[in-house]
Order: C-alpha cells, then sequence, then structure tokens
C-alpha cells in the first residue's frame, strides 16, 4: 500500500500533466471568437482548424474560445498572444487565413499585417 506522501507525488504529478496537456502552460494563446455571430460567420470552420493542428501536433499554444468583440464586420476573429509581445488580432479570418496563421504566425513569428485589425 502506497505511504500519504506516494499517494500525493503522484496526484501532484497527474495535475501537472493535465495542466500541460491542456496548454495552459503554453507561451501562446489563441483565442477564436465563438459568439452566436461570429459562429454564423464561420468561426466553427476556424475553430476546427486550429484543433485539427494542436491534435497533429502544434506545441506551446493555448487554444480557447473568446465572446464577442462587437466587431461584426470583420469576423470571424482571432487574437493570438504571446509572451512578452502585445497582443494581435486578426480579421475576416476563414478556414485558409486560419492555417497561414497556424504555419506564418504561431510557427514562424511573422505577423500577417494585412490582416490584422486595431
Amino acid at each position: 500500500m502506497p505511504t500519504p506522501l506516494e499517494l500525493i507525488k503522484k496526484k501532484r504529478a497527474e495535475a501537472v500533466s493535465r495542466i500541460i496537456g491542456k496548454g495552459y502552460l503554453s507561451t501562446k494563446r489563441v483565442y477564436v471568437g465563438m459568439a452566436t455571430c461570429e459562429i454564423a460567420a464561420g468561426s466553427k470552420d476556424v475553430m476546427e482548424v486550429f484543433q485539427k493542428a494542436v491534435s497533429r501536433g502544434l506545441t506551446d499554444v493555448y487554444l480557447s474560445q473568446k465572446g464577442c468583440a462587437g466587431r461584426c464586420n470583420l469576423e470571424p476573429t482571432v487574437e493570438v498572444i504571446e509572451a512578452g509581445k502585445s497582443p494581435v488580432k486578426y480579421g475576416k479570418v476563414d478556414k485558409d487565413r486560419a492555417q497561414q496563421i497556424i504555419e506564418r504566425h504561431l510557427k514562424n513569428g511573422e505577423i500577417i499585417k494585412e490582416w490584422v485589425i486595431d
């Protein structure tokens, strides 16, 4: 039978594994607008592109959704936040743009200026 200290160590290791597995300690965060209006504009497809990339091995990225940004004419929107850098908000993101954001911004550090919104 394990000792109480061994049980605590096991529980701690499981908790740390869950935290890392969910990406909570990632240096990059991606938020896809998923308010009703953004879903109507196609954000579910955009979110799916990011989810597939993460499931296929895109590392150091925490992926989540965000609510309404009040920018209906620019939807779907995606916000990329990297440690030590200013947040970048992209507008009118479709599946193709989402893939480009993954390849160019998240993997190579290139901000795609023509898609950035204020």
